[in-house]
């Protein structure tokens, strides 16, 4: 490379791929000028309108594999070649594992029919018959798991195909993300010496992404064929295996698999067959550590489906490693945010299909949506993990009696797999890359007023550029491009829709148009800054209260009850540091303390007696507690939200205490009741609404045993809930209305004390009265559903989901209730 200076130290270069092209760029997202120029270790691709010969003599040398285009020499294991298909049939078809349940059911059948009297005892020939149709039985199950296999498993056939699918992907990919994909080359050299030992040692590197686009696994499906690696197995949901599509990438990497698996203890075996044969034979694999993708553009908590199937092949010791890999995939644009709204505010969502697909590229194509950037986690040994955290868990008091070194108990996986699953978010969160989008979204979501001036706009962004870093966060860089140009760009690529600008005053001023897709990209900022955010929420309980300073500040023990439940709240949401509240909020009040944001009173022994702002941030107007505020009310006011609709949940005087109601018809009602506050002003944040957000308000609030929801084995039954006895308001006997007390509406007042303080609100006496009684009202609406609901299933033909349990659903619950005491024991955690 033309520069040949040590780059600097907060990150490593970037190289940045453009098709054909590779650049080595300095890091820093500000440089003073370089000399000489960046070389070109490639020629970019030819476009077939202005270059028709050379776009031909690109697509032959594809074809043909010229060069590194030929994918002979990757690191890894052997994949695109014919016959591989049969070949990883094989080894799931003759795993002991599925052949062994294979003969189970097959017998637990024989005997069923045994019982009802299909196979005749007395028959003189039956123990001849039993045995011929045990064989019948197990040749069927063999026939319906190779059928299984077959639509399941990846087909890496032909690598001609794999030259043209990556040639066509590129050309697609770069026409929307037009500035590229950009790695670290720290990172990139580093993935590559981990693969070749992995190789050598026959070992999987299982990638684990964030996911926040469909752009995610074709991106590293790029990098990895760029930069020689052996493709991953991707884990796919079946959603997407529609005609042409489905074929296209499966034969490029992807493997279906259903989105749930219910009580199929065949397929489920399979799948655990299958990723058997993947680990053992040391092919590289892909998966989603979220599940879906991330709708609100931080990270969602992790899912452990596939995750459980690998801890599962290395505890049982059919595989001895695996190397974790966690990557952040990052994007000045995500293409899907304008359809994630409309989800979010509860618009069912479209079953992919060929048809939308096509229209949806095409439009994409004439996007011009910046660049992608990729950073690779350093990797680490899966067995090694396991070993470290049996060791530290051996060596700490437990509150129950379990031998951790037991990697057959259920409690020690379970640990495991929920230790495992936030490492790697956490991991994620340390190499992502905060994208100049996401710190003007962040920007424009945290100030006050209408909007903000250009100048006023560089100075906040160069701010919160600082700020990230200060964090240990990265930023991406634009070589010696100065701040106010890749602000224009950032504003260019985000579009007049999200943020429109004013012009014809005395400067430019710039305004949220869509804060709900805007929120998108501020939420990709908020992990860094979440300790500090739950810290300015907790101190707002007194400063919301006004009056002078002395009268604002909190003693440092109300102050940490408030940071401890706030945190608790949102264990679901955000990611926080495992080292723990007592050094977390310490850490934390000494930044804020030497960014003089906050001043801090201490006794003669150095223990911390009170909190509050400190003169030069009242000075300063607040901006920079506010700004920690503003990221973290939105998720206050839907977690508020949540609470409140819980209020309704109570049944009606008269009415039996044994409804149960629809999971998701309640979440549809709490969405409803929060569109309806905010458009009367009792709601600051329309994002409160987001369903997303209620959703894991619910789900934390079942954790905690406020609500109890039970799941029937019955597929068509949908989750039913109701609010637990103990957490239900009681009614005025008279009048039927609910009672504003009690410990469901005391813990809705704890929420309720860190939300924002609205112009034309007041808390307390207004929520109590008019936002209760609605809340009541659509409650009532709900049981008034459900019970007829449950008469028409008493008539022949009803199809609505019961509104009482059977009594296995009740044993069900019952189990449940306990496992989930019994994981609350097992955590250890503070609790709501």
């Amino acid at each position: 490379m033309a520069d040949n200076r040590p780059p600097a130290p907060d990150s490593a270069p970037d190289l940045r791929i453009l098709g054909d092209e590779i650049t080595l760029q300095p890091s820093g997202f500000m440089e003073p000028p370089r000399e000489g120029k960046e070389e070109a270790l490639m020629k970019n691709m030819a476009r077939f309108r202005s270059e028709p010969l050379q776009f031909l003599r690109e697509v032959s040398l594809y074809v043909s594999g010229t060069g590194w285009r030929a994918y002979d020499d990757v690191i890894g294991q052997p994949i695109f070649y014919s016959g591989f298909s049969e070949h990883i049939k094989t080894q799931v078809m003759s795993a002991p594992l599925l052949q062994t349940k294979i003969s189970e059911l097959a017998e637990m059948r024989v005997r069923v029919e045994e019982k009802e009297g299909l196979l005749n005892k007395d028959d003189k020939d039956f123990q001849m018959k039993r045995a011929q149709r045990r064989a019948n039985l197990v040749q069927s199950l063999q026939d319906v798991a190779e059928d299984l296999t077959d639509n399941m498993i990846c087909k890496f056939e032909n690598k001609t195909f794999i030259r043209g699918a990556y040639y066509v992907v590129t050309q697609l990919l770069l026409r929307a993300y037009h500035q590229g994909i950009h790695v670290s080359s720290e990172e990139v050299l580093r993935l590559r010496a981990v693969a070749e030992e992995a190789a050598r040692k026959k070992q999987s590197i299982i990638f684990l992404p964030c996911h926040r686009s469909h752009v995610d696994y074709v991106s590293l499906q790029l990098l990895t064929y760029r930069l020689g690696l052996a493709l991953p197995v991707v884990v796919a949901g079946d959603n997407l295996n529609f005609p042409l599509v489905g074929s296209f990438l499966q034969h490029a990497g992807a493997m279906y698999i259903r989105r749930s698996f219910g009580d199929d203890q065949l397929y489920t075996t399979l799948v655990q067959a299958y990723i058997d044969a993947l680990l053992q034979g040391g092919y590289n694999l892909e998966c989603f550590i979220e599940g879906g993708r991330s709708r609100t553009g931080k990270l969602l908590p992790p899912k452990f489906g596939i995750l459980s199937f690998v801890l599962d092949s290395l505890l049982s010791g059919r595989v001895e490693d695996a190397i974790i890999c966690p990557v952040s995939t990052q994007y000045d644009k995500v293409v899907e945010t304008e359809g994630y709204v409309t989800e979010l505010l509860g618009v069912p969502k479209k079953k992919e299909n060929l048809a939308d697909f096509l229209s949806g590229g095409s439009s994409v194509l004439s996007l011009r949506l910046g660049r992608v950037d990729v950073r690779f986690h350093e990797p680490w040994s899966l067995r090694g993990f396991i070993d470290q955290q049996i060791s530290r868990l051996s060596k700490v008091p437990s509150a129950i009696n379990i031998d951790w070194r037991d990697t057959r108990n259920t409690m020690v996986r379970q640990k495991l797999l929920r230790t495992l699953g936030y490492k790697v978010l956490a991991d994620i969160n340390d190499v992502s890359v905060v994208m100049p989008t996401a710190l003007i979204g962040t920007v424009l979501l945290t100030l006050r007023g209408r909007g903000v001036g250009r100048t006023e706009l560089v100075r906040r962004v160069e701010w919160l550029t600082a700020r990230v870093r200060a964090k240990g966060g990265r930023v991406a860089h634009f070589g010696n491009a100065p701040l106010s140009d890749v602000i224009e760009r950032g504003l260019d690529v985000l579009g007049k829709d999200l943020v429109g600008v004013v012009n014809g005053l005395a400067e430019p001023t710039y305004y949220a148009v869509d804060r709900f897709q805007l929120s998108f990209y501020r939420n990709m900022t908020i992990h860094l800054f979440i300790s500090e955010a739950l810290v300015a929420a907790a101190l707002y309980t007194h400063v919301k209260r006004g009056g002078g300073p002395s009268i604002q500040d909190i003693p440092y023990r109300d102050l940490h009850d408030q940071v401890l439940f706030l945190s608790s709240l949102f264990r679901g949401e955000f990611i926080y540091s495992g080292e723990g509240l007592a050094v977390n909020l310490e850490r934390t009040l000494a930044g804020l303390e030497a960014d003089n944001i906050i001043h801090v009173e201490k006794d003669e022994e150095g223990n911390i007696t009170k909190v509050g702002l400190s003169d030069a941030e009242r000075s300063a107007g607040r901006e920079n507690y506010d700004f920690y505020c503003f990221l973290i009310w939105p998720f206050i006011e839907s977690s508020w939200l949540a609470a409140v609709s819980l209020m309704g949940l109570v049944p009606p005087l008269g009415q039996r205490d044994d409804i149960w109601l629809q999971v998701s018809k309640t979440q549809e009602s709490a969405q409803l009741l929060g569109k309806t506050l905010y458009h009367q002003g009792d709601l600051s944040y329309f994002e409160a609404v987001n369903k997303e957000t209620l959703k894991n308000s619910y789900q934390r609030f079942e954790e905690e045993g406020i609500i109890q929801v039970v799941k029937s084995k019955d597929t068509k039954i949908p989750p039913r809930l109701r609010v637990a006895p103990e957490w239900q308001p009681r009614r005025d006997e008279t009048t039927g209305q609910l009672i504003a007390s009690g410990r469901l509406w005391d813990f809705t007042e704890k929420i309720a004390s860190s939300r924002r303080e609205g112009k034309n609100r007041r808390d307390g006496a207004t929520v109590s009265t008019r936002v209760v009684k609605l809340t009541d009202e659509l409650g009532q609406k709900l049981f008034e559903e459900a019970v007829r609901g449950e008469k028409e299933r008493s008539k022949k033909g009803g199809k609505s989901a019961p509104a009482t349990l059977s009594s296995e659903d009740a044993r069900s619950l019952s189990r449940s209730e306990k496992e989930k005491k019994r994981r609350r024991t097992l955590e250890g955690r503070a609790h709501l």
